[in-house]
């Protein structure tokens, strides 16, 4: 709080021992005129804060768990010099619990008619958009006996990014792909190949490969080999509905989702298909089409940054339909959703038909390790009990994933660590298979 004039006063007066001050205003004031006259003088002398003109720069994105740094420019245009604590206010998810005091408070003195550069560093603890707050100065007098006090606004946005722990796993998922692209062919013709040569048949290949006609131009039997087709269209659906709420470990299952997702995107733009995304629970939430090459995972990873679930029930139908006005015919359909019994049977599976009927659909789940291990417990009758409740989880998730099977999805159900690389090998073995 700013010291001015009479409250300037009050502090001074404050800080004398009771026993010595007058019971009347005149007496203090005589007793305590040369102190007074330093705080006033201190105060007169301590450079003006409305006057002070700010500026910013630095990091305009972040991703969750690495550090961004913003620069404030605090220009002095007044005839005193500045001797001042500054304070840099951000939301307390900018900075880990407690550092937040350290990190934006500052020290500061600027020569009158000079400029000085400060460095605000923020680690945010959350996804989403980072605004600046107030930018509040002490400035104090050459005795530092009294000080003015003053805010400013000067807006700045940091976008915190979604970490995308799951890069790690590329560069191996990226390998194989290039041997599956450098194979010289693939048995099975599936739907959604493309011819790549002929070659003398070798018992054990497939009838169906036979090319009839090559094989009456010369003496051996001729069949067709086949590689996966690019610019394939891949959709990514992503269910923001209140399942995607729960948290499973120390990891929202949404963000869980999302980390999947990068992965596969990035996979796939490499193999030449193109994808696009949509969030959806009761209505879009997010939509990032048309990007191709290397634009395609900075379009997703802006367009997830500020997601967050909604806590109502997903609207399966609305989610179909949408997804079927974004999905060109025969693309692949990725839905990452819950795996609970009621929200399948209920919701999804009256829509898969319109689904599977045009698109290959893929469904990948977040599982909760801890069910594993209260499956696997045994020892005491509480761990007994724990045991019966995982394994009845594990059962009726297996029964929904068996449904789903039934109409031709293919199912990925795996913890948040396992995720991401398990959806990405069945996209790659959907692509061996010539299902893309």
């Amino acid at each position: 709080m700013a010291l001015t004039g009479r409250s300037a006063l009050f502090a001074a007066l404050g800080a004398i021992p009771i026993g010595i001050l007058a019971p009347n205003w005149s007496g203090v004031l005589a007793v305590n005129a040369p102190l007074t006259l330093a705080i006033l003088c201190d105060y007169a002398l301590a450079a003006p804060v409305r006057k002070l003109r700010f500026t910013r720069s630095g990091d305009t994105s972040v991703r969750l768990g690495d550090s961004a740094e913003i620069v404030l420019t605090v220009t002095n245009p007044a005839g005193r010099p500045l001797r001042a604590q500054l304070r840099d206010a951000w939301p307390p998810s900018s900075w880990p619990t407690g550092t937040e005091q350290a990190a934006s408070r500052h020290k500061l003195a600027v020569p009158a008619g000079e400029r000085r550069r400060l460095t605000t560093t923020l680690r945010p603890t959350r996804r989403g958009d980072r605004h600046s707050e107030r930018i509040t100065v002490r400035s104090y007098g050459p005795l530092g006996l009294a000080a003015r006090q003053g805010s400013h606004r000067v807006p700045w946005t940091v976008r915190v990014l979604p970490p995308f722990t799951s890069r790690k796993h590329l560069p191996s998922k990226l390998a194989r792909l290039r041997e599956l692209d450098g194979r010289t062919s693939v048995l099975t013709r599936g739907e959604g190949t493309e011819f790549d040569s002929l070659r003398d048949y070798i018992p054990g290949d497939d009838t169906r490969s036979i090319d009839w006609r090559a094989t009456a131009r010369q003496n051996t039997v001729a069949v067709r080999t086949w590689r996966p087709e690019r610019d394939r269209h891949i959709l990514i659906v992503l269910d923001t509905g209140r399942t995607s709420a729960g948290r499973v470990g120390d990891v929202p299952r949404l963000d869980a989702s999302m980390d999947a997702a990068l992965l596969l995107a990035a996979l796939a733009s490499r193999a030449g298909d193109r994808v696009d995304l949509l969030a959806y629970d009761r209505r879009i939430r997010a939509q990032a089409q048309g990007r191709t090459g290397g634009d395609v995972l900075p379009a997703l990873v802006n367009a997830l940054a500020p997601l967050e679930p909604a806590l109502v029930e997903t609207d399966a139908r609305g989610l179909s339909a949408t997804a079927l006005a974004n999905a060109p015919r025969g693309s692949l359909i990725v839905l990452l959703t819950g795996l609970d019994a009621a929200p399948i049977e209920e919701g999804i599976l009256p829509v898969l038909p319109q689904l599977t009927k045009r698109h290959t659909v893929l469904v990948a789940s977040v599982a909760d390790p801890r069910v594993e291990q209260m499956a696997s417990g045994r020892g005491t009758v509480d761990a007994v009990y724990e045991a019966a409740a995982g394994t009845q989880a594990q059962e009726q998730r297996r029964r929904t994933a068996e449904k789903l099977t039934r109409h031709n999805v293919t199912v990925v159900d795996a913890t948040p660590d396992d995720l991401a690389p398990a959806l990405a090998d069945a996209y790659l073995a959907l692509k061996a298979a010539g299902r893309l």
